[in-house]
This record gives C-alpha cells, structure tokens and sequence, in this order.
C-alpha cells in the first residue's frame, strides 16, 4: 500500500473525509433544490401560471444557479490559488450553507406576492457562486495529497459527495412525505422547508471536519517558491487556454444527464406522467445510489486502466442511452421510470468518477483551482442550464426525441473533447 506524505497533523483519512463531507453537504444543499424545484416550486411560487409555464419557471430558477457559477469559480479560483484550498472551502461551504438555509425561510407567492420568486431567484445564484468553488477545492485537496497513482481512489471521495448528497436530499424529502403528507396543504406551507432548514446542522459538521486538514503540501510547495506575480486566470488562459476548453466540453455530457435525470425526468414524471411524489422521490434515492457506486467504481478503475478509457466508455453508451429514457418514462410503469432515472445514473456517475483525478492532472499548481473549477463550470452552464430550460418546450414542440437528440448531442461533444485530451495516468502534478 501506498504512503503518503501529509502536512503534521493530517492523516489521508481525514483529508477524504474532508473532501467526502462537504462535498456530500453542499450537493445536499444543491439537489433539494432541484427536487423542491421538480415537485414543490411551481406550485409554491408560480401558482398563477400554467402546468407547463409554472415547470418552465421553476426550472429557469434551478438553472440560474449554472449562471453564476462560472463567476464563483473565478472569484474562489483567484482565492484557492493565491491563498491556499482550504480557506477557500471554509469560504464555499458557509456561503452553500447560509443561502441554502435561508431558501427555507422565503415566504411563499401568495403571502408577498412577485417578490417570493425574485428572492428566491437571488439566493438561487448565490447557492451557484458557492458551489462554483467547491468541486474544484474539494476535488484538489484530495489529488494533492494522493500519489500518482491512486489519485482516481482518493479522488473518488469528492465524487461520493455527489451521490451522497442526491441520496441524502430524496431521503429527507421522503422524510417529510410520510410524515406530513405529500398532498398536505402542510407539505405545501411548510414541509417542504424542513430539508433546508436541517442543512445548517449539515454544514456545522463538514464546517468542524475541514478545520481540522492542513493545507495541501503540493500548494504549500508551490507557494514557498513562487516568484510568478501574475493573475491565476491571465496564466491559465495565457498558458492552456486550449486545454481548459477541451476540459469543459469533456464534462458537459455528464452535466446534461445527471441534472436532466435529477430535475426533468423527475418533473416530468410527476406532471405528464401523472407518478406521484412519493414514488418519484424513490426512483431519485435509487438514482443516488447508482450514482455513488458508479463514481466509485469508475474512480477505482481509472487508476488501472487510465482516466480517458473508462469516461470514453461511459460516453459512449451515454449517446444511445439519451434517446431511451424518456420514452422509457413516457411508457407510464414505474419500473421502467426507475430503469430509465437508474441508467442515467449510471451513465453520469461513470464519466464523473475519474474527472477528480483527470481534470486537476491537467492544469499547473499556480492556477489548479482556477483551472479545475472554470472547467467544470462552464460545462455546467452548457450542460446544465440549458438542457433544463429548453427540454419542457422543446418537448412540447417537436415530441421527446427532441430532447433525446439534444442529450446526444452533447455527450457526443464530451467524447470528442475526452479523445482530444491527452491521458494524465501516472503522471506527476505540475507545480508551475
């Protein structure tokens, strides 16, 4: 087994709690949104407009946070490469928290009016600033301290965090269906703020678990000597410019499934399909579960077989897969929905395993995080917000091929940028 050298004080094992944790609770703070955003929103704080309308908007405010997060990523970049990665984690994950915290607390439409939804609309882009920083430091602290040649294993820490928290977001919500009641005007008033309301309580215990890890000895290395005074973004776009847009496009095909299968096939299930909340929140808890093993097992596999080879694999049977699951939901047996949300899971959680390994191999020490989270964030405007704004109309318009074409597509545009990237399997961090 592999040793590894870590700061006095820090053990491996709490640097992948602390990558594991807040991971897990700031995804938490980000997924019950989208569920609310699937099963609660629309009739909450759009109860004026149509079905469809009423999806549309409560969909936009989910995909506002895809927004924001390019800027969070440049803002908390600049910061985790000037000052270091764990301060800036600190920084993420109280802003995750509080924003989160306080979604719990806006009154809905009927009691103040237009104002319920602008409110919720400007907590939504804050939710994305700090998240915009909290992949890329998470992922960081954990592939700084690995050896070459486990990064992929405790890489797959920050990964876990995803599915952890889409499974500890269903089983909140689920919680809170059967004890209140799906149906409840209580579930309607105030249900639905329970989960967001417990996640200061989450927040104070990844809070105390990323106190207590040191700074990576990689930045600390790098800091001792750095006599480079320029900005991390003007050095990454004047030195890898190439790769940080190559980087981007290989993470938008795991971005337009794995949100299309937590936000749209979960409203779309419920309000077209006619499955009840309850069931759909069943199938979204069986999705984070595929998820976390997914990313497990791909992680794991990356450090043998090579980080390009297993997430080209994912994508490729992701494009054929884009044009199943609807209509696999659209055949109205709950099995089949399950089938379908659990693919797509499999799909994503697949190609999302070894990015935390991959993408932070790509870029110099001096704009690692800067690198690392405009990548996975400029993906996440592509491959997040997009699909699921324009999937409700597109649907409506030309049928649900439509949006199994548009899926397609940007897996097709991953798989094409994975294979224009260079294998990064063994290979030591660049320090400048």
């Amino acid at each position: 087994m592999t040793t590894l050298v870590t700061e006095p004080g820090t053990s491996i094992k709490r640097v992948a709690l602390a990558s594991y944790v807040g991971s897990a609770i700031e995804y938490y703070d980000f997924y019950i949104y989208g569920t609310a955003a699937a099963l609660v929103f629309p009739k909450v704080f759009f109860p004026h407009l149509g079905t469809t309308m009423a999806t549309v908007a409560s969909m936009a405010t989910f995909a506002a946070a895809f927004l924001s997060r390019p800027i969070g990523a440049a803002f908390f970049g600049h910061f985790g490469d000037r000052l270091g990665r764990k301060s800036t984690l600190i920084a993420t994950l109280l802003i995750m928290g509080l924003s989160t915290l306080t979604v719990g607390l806006v009154p809905g439409a009927a009691t103040i009016g237009l104002a319920a939804p602008l409110i919720l609309l400007v907590l939504r882009l804050v939710q994305g600033f700090a998240v915009g920083g909290e992949w890329a430091g998470a992922a960081l602290l954990s592939a700084e301290y690995a050896p070459a040649e486990a990064r992929g294993r405790y890489g797959m820490f920050t990964q876990m965090g995803v599915g952890s928290g889409l499974v500890m977001s269903s089983l909140m919500f689920l919680a809170v269906n059967q004890t209140i009641g799906e149906t409840s005007r209580a579930f309607l008033e105030w249900g639905w703020r329970v989960p967001f309301l417990c996640s200061a309580a989450l927040v104070g215990i990844a809070l105390y678990v990323r106190l207590n890890v040191a700074e990576t000895p990689v930045f600390a290395e790098h800091k001792a000597r750095d006599v480079n005074r320029a900005t991390p973004l003007a050095a990454l776009f004047g030195s890898q410019r190439r790769e940080l847009m190559l980087a981007a496009g290989a993470m938008i095909g795991f971005f337009a499934l794995g949100f299309m299968g937590n936000t749209y096939l979960m409203s779309y299930a419920h309000n077209h399909v006619g499955f009840s909340p309850q069931l759909v929140l069943m199938v979204s808890l069986l999705g984070g579960v595929v998820a976390l093993v997914c990313n497990t097992v791909s992680a794991v596999l990356c450090d043998r077989f090579g980080r390009r080879r297993v997430i080209m694999a994912a994508f490729a049977v992701g494009v054929p897969w884009s044009f199943v699951m609807i209509p696999a939901v659209d055949t109205g047996s709950a099995l089949w929905f399950a089938v379908a949300v659990a693919g797509t899971f499999a799909v994503a959680g697949s190609a999302y395993g070894p990015m935390a390994a991959f993408i932070p191999e790509i870029f110099a020490t001096r704009y690692r995080y800067s690198g690392a989270g405009l990548s996975l964030n400029l993906a996440g405007l592509v491959g997040g917000a997009v699909p699921t704004i324009v999937a409700a109309p597109l649907s409506q318009s030309y049928g649900v091929a439509s949006v199994g074409a548009m899926l397609a597509a940007a897996v097709t545009v991953s798989l094409v940028c994975m294979a224009r990237l260079p294998e990064t399997k063994d290979v030591a961090l660049r320090i400048s």
